[in-house]
């Protein structure tokens, strides 16, 4: 057999084991979410009733709080006690596909530190000594801003725009009855985009390391970063200024929190670079 074909070949068996590889990974991750999914399924009353429709009534935590608050600072309008929708049902299969939708949803957040461990275990490998040293604790800090974005939005953003939303009225005659897919909807696509948007740190520590941003880029737009979340902030809750700080805090927080890593990568890389020169002198 020629020795190009047999090269050719076990570059291709390579490949094929690198897929099977990753198959593996993936097929463990899905089984965790199952898992999870299964047993947020089997308690439905504890998923639904406390879970996912908590944030829609005047006894979830937040409400409370804010309640409190408002009596601390004396100011009524912080406190939140009147919800006025209803929730309804208005297909057959609504209340079924999102009991099997929500529970999904939960095994993925439940899931997410293995699966995300799972797929970094089969990356690893593929990686520079160099670049492992760097991303050191990945799967830690990568589960650990997920889950504190997961829970920013059940616990603030969701319930702040689920009341924004349910006392906005073109008229007074229009009744707000949401149908339970609508709802549902609205709060999985909030949390799940306040865990996402919690990676933004990770983002900027891996683009500083690609040298596609830089600590002086991220503090030239860091007016207009702070513009864009105002408006953000203002787009997610009621048009008071406490709820609009209240969301923008945690997310010029993060932004900050960003130039910082931005800052550390570059200089730890100058750091290298000057002693790499000295080395090589």
């Amino acid at each position: 057999m020629p020795l190009d074909q047999v090269e050719d070949e076990e570059q291709e068996m390579t490949f094929l084991d690198h897929l099977e590889e990753l198959r593996w990974h993936l097929i463990r991750s899905l089984i965790a979410i199952m898992v999870f999914a299964i047993a947020a399924f089997a308690a439905k009353t504890l998923v639904f009733h406390t879970i996912i429709l908590g944030p829609s009534r005047i006894d979830f935590w937040t409400y409370e709080a804010l309640c409190r608050l408002s009596e601390m600072l004396k100011s009524p309008a912080l406190c939140i006690d009147e919800l006025p929708f209803i929730i309804q049902s208005r297909q057959m299969t609504g209340q079924f596909s999102m009991h099997v939708t929500s529970s999904f949803v939960i095994g993925i957040i439940c899931a997410f530190p293995y699966a995300f461990w799972e797929i970094w275990r089969f990356v690893k490998p593929g990686l520079y000594p160099k670049e492992r040293k760097a991303a050191r604790g990945a799967t830690f800090y990568v589960s650990l801003l997920f889950l504190m974005g997961v829970f920013f939005g059940y616990f603030i953003v969701t319930p702040i725009s689920i009341n924004f939303l349910s006392n906005y009225r073109l008229d007074p005659s229009i009744m707000n009855e949401f149908d339970i897919i609508s709802y549902v909807s609205t709060v999985i696509t909030l949390i799940l985009a306040c865990g996402i948007l919690f990676q933004l740190p990770i983002v900027v520590f891996f683009l500083t390391k690609a040298g596609l941003v830089t600590p002086e880029l991220l503090r030239t737009y860091r007016r207009h970063a702070i513009i864009v979340i105002l408006i953000l902030g203002a787009m997610l809750t009621p048009p008071d200024p406490f709820s609009q700080i209240l969301i923008a805090i945690p997310l010029l927080g993060l932004y900050e929190v960003s130039i910082f890593i931005s800052r550390r990568v570059t200089r730890r890389e100058l750091l290298e670079t000057t002693e790499i020169q000295k080395h090589d002198e």
